[in-house]
């Protein structure tokens, strides 16, 4: 039959498949990181451009698959001329960089700016490239005729990406500057035109009719399968994004952060894909069984266990992805159905992501939609299952009765333990009744409703959410500030405090008090002739306000429209209103972005204490942005780096900056007062820095302030961050600490 596929000695090697599968798999799952990383300092650091980045992607990603499938029309010539055709027209924004052409980012529609700088930036290549694996699993199931199934190439391209994506943070990003990583990529691309040019040449040979015999031959799919695909993949998409926003909240958003949760994601794909699965689907269940229940109470708790709470979160998400994927495998259609069954997929992830990055901040006022896809993931667990015994029955409602205690027993700022042994009790009953989707997911409900409740520190007032967080206001009443203490809270970390009692309401609080390094460092220069001109990265609450005098201007730099609106409402804070004796500005934007605007030698004072969640933007602390900072000084006015942090050691990185910027520097650390109320002041880790010694003289003779004795690191550039080696650093801080302590 002269239109028979080619047998496998004529078709082409199949080591030419996987190499270009390879290929165009790690050249997509490099620039992700890179081009987030490109734009991150453009947006305030925050962890939403990640978020929204990976729902661009995977719309992108969609875009690629059903190109794919649309070329499935072509006669297979065409289809081969048509791809080349098409990467070389996409080649035209290599090498990439972030365009210009949508101006300066918006801080009003900050993920509109987002989405339309990456579709001009890297829209089209990414599409084009993400057509691959469909394209080349449908070629050559027309091209080979060995019986064997195409799906084996996907989890070649799932390795692809896997190995590109590990090696961003542990070999590209500390080795190579980001100007040497565009061109890297592009070098890359051309190496992929090159390799889809010789298979092309090798698949001359396949006759046109073979496209219309595959998909006669194919089974019809139906829509309840395809909205099974569609439900299976948008739920462990939107689970990768929620987790990823949940580990990054407190310490930075980065590529060695981005990459777990979407590694695990890719592993989860390469296993289920196997043709013998490295965790087989019982032990799947099993495993996810146990760890959903125990990531669901942790969710309300700030992360300062980050490495227990990371494996947690970690290991539910993956075996959610994993148990999701399987079942997704085990419904995959006939190889002539394939790129229709990958463009579902693809729409699901595009869906699930776009509900956490679009959709969830605009319905949910704080971030509830991790936990909420937490319960959801029940489903994804066997329906048909036997009765229930009576012994079951009794786990399940002594559970559902150790849920209502935990939520009885929860303390307003604390957990009693009455209520953490109700919580463990009911992560136990899920682990028991891990066969019984529908009570299995009663279960999780209540244990939510629990453990949120013993997550509760204070009365919450208000919550609002922005593109940049969320932030809440709650009270809490300490008889040393005169009665009620108003508090702003952003993701898990306190920002300010503002007392309501007249007498204490100008009063600065927590890491502002009248004794911390803040403080000292206006009162010292406050002794000096005024008027001051000072500037500010990062609002809060606005507390700094309170040390400005008559003909004083402070400027505050604030990214964040909320936090401008909640500095100006009555009902909110009211330091910059009620407490600042001279002119207080604001503009808005990237606190580095609007800095470079102001003249030079023109702040006496610029502090730089900008922070979402407790998570300081990397950008903000690089050789470069110190030097803006340090020309923005007049010949005597000083810099204030704000370090505290729980989870990195920025003290190293920092003190290198100002040393390669030409500064000088002293530090101190402050220990509050034991006897000081609650909330009255902080721990705090501070820097001073000077255009030179002579600027730090009226500090250098106060004991409180010492020469920096860090330890020695590699200084952060615009090129380069190590932002895996501070959480090092700050574990080492932490062990050291405890070993002293015993």
């Amino acid at each position: 039959m002269t239109d028979a596929a080619p047998s496998v000695r004529t078709a082409p090697p199949p080591a030419l498949f996987v190499a270009t599968v390879f290929t165009s798999a790690a050249l997509i799952f490099s620039v992700q990181p890179m081009m987030a990383k490109l734009l991150l300092p453009l947006l305030g650091g925050t962890q939403a451009v990640w978020n929204v980045s990976l729902a661009f992607f995977q719309a992108a990603l969609l875009a690629g698959y059903g190109y794919a499938h649309l070329l499935q029309k072509l006669s297979f010539r065409r289809q081969l001329t048509a791809h080349l055709i098409a990467l070389i027209i996409a080649a035209v924004v290599l090498p990439l960089r972030i365009t210009t052409l949508m101006g300066e980012p918006r801080t009003d529609m900050p993920a509109l700016w987002l989405l339309g700088a990456l579709a001009l930036s890297v829209g089209l290549p990414f599409a084009i490239l993400s057509a691959t694996a469909p394209l080349i699993q449908a070629w050559r199931a027309r091209a080979v005729n060995d019986g064997s199934e195409p799906y084996a190439l996907y989890a070649a391209s799932n390795l692809g990406s896997l190995i590109a994506l590990l090696a961003y943070p542990v070999l590209i990003e500390p080795l190579l500057t980001v100007g040497v990583q565009r061109y890297a990529w592009t070098g890359g691309y051309a190496l992929f035109i090159g390799l889809i040019a010789l298979l092309a040449l090798k698949l001359r040979k396949v006759p046109d009719t073979v496209v219309a015999d595959a998909d006669e031959a194919a089974p019809p799919v139906t829509w309840r399968q395809r909205f099974i695909w569609l439900g299976l993949s948008a739920l462990p998409s939107s689970l990768l994004l929620g987790v990823t926003a949940y580990l990054t909240a407190d310490v930075a958003s980065a590529p060695f952060l981005w990459v777990g949760p979407l590694a695990l994601y890719l592993v989860s794909f390469i296993i289920a894909f196997q043709t013998r699965p490295l965790i087989s689907p019982h032990w799947a269940l099993v495993f996810q069984a146990a760890l959903l229940p125990a990531a669901v109470v942790l969710t309300p708790f700030p992360t300062h266990g980050a490495i227990v709470q990371g494996a947690v979160h970690l290991g539910a998400f993956f075996f959610t992805a994993l148990v999701s994927h399987q079942a997704l495998v085990a419904r995959r259609p006939a190889a002539g159905r394939l790129t229709e069954f990958y463009l579902w997929l693809s729409l699901g992830g595009v869906l699930g992501g776009a509900f956490n990055a679009f959709i969830a901040p605009v319905v949910f006022p704080r971030v509830i939609e991790y936990p909420l896809v937490l319960l959801l993931a029940a489903a994804v667990r066997p329906w048909r299952q036997p009765k229930l015994t009576n012994w079951e029955w009794g786990v399940f409602v002594t559970g559902v009765f150790a849920a209502c205690v935990a939520v009885v027993m929860a303390e307003p700022r604390g957990v009693k333990a009455e209520a953490a042994a109700s919580l463990v009790f009911v992560v136990a009953a899920c682990s028991i009744m891990r066969r019984h989707a529908l009570v299995y997911g009663i279960l999780l409900v209540m244990l939510l409703v629990g453990a949120q409740s013993a997550g509760q520190r204070a009365e919450v007032e208000k919550t609002w959410r922005s593109f940049f967080g969320v932030a809440r206001v709650s009270s809490i009443h300490v008889k040393g500030l005169g009665g009620d203490v108003r508090m702003l809270t952003h993701g898990t970390t306190l920002h300010g405090a503002q007392a309501q009692n007249p007498a204490f309401r100008c009063q600065p609080l927590l890491y502002y008090a009248r004794n911390t390094p803040i403080a000292q460092v206006f009162s010292t220069k406050g002794a000096q002739p005024r008027p001051l001109n000072v500037g500010v990265l990062g609002l809060g609450t606005g507390a700094i306000a309170a040390y400005s005098q008559a003909d004083d201007r402070m400027v505050f730099f604030e990214i964040d429209p909320l936090m401008i609106r909640l500095s100006d409402d009555p009902n909110g804070f009211t330091y910059v209103r009620e407490c600042a004796g001279g002119n207080v500005e604001f503009k808005l934007g990237d606190g580095r972005l609007t800095v470079a605007k102001e003249p030079d030698n023109s702040f006496d004072i610029l502090l730089m204490d900008a922070f979402s969640s407790d998570a300081v933007p990397a950008h903000l602390l690089t050789v470069e942005a110190i030097r803006l900072y340090l020309s923005k000084l007049k010949p005597d006015g000083v810099m204030i780096l704000h370090l505290s942090n729980r989870n990195l050691e920025l003290d190293g990185p920092a003190q290198a900056a100002v040393a390669a910027a030409g500064g000088s520097a002293l530090r101190q650390y402050y220990t509050p007062n034991p006897n000081s109320p609650p909330l009255a002041e902080t721990a705090e880790d501070v820097l001073i820095v000077g255009r030179s010694q002579e600027a730090l003289k009226p500090f250098r003779d106060d004991p409180r302030w010492t020469w920096p004795q860090a330890e020695k690191v590699r200084p952060w550039t615009d090129d380069y961050t190590d932002l895996f080696g501070a959480m090092v650093r700050r574990l080492k801080e932490r062990s050291r600490l405890f070993g002293q302590g015993d």
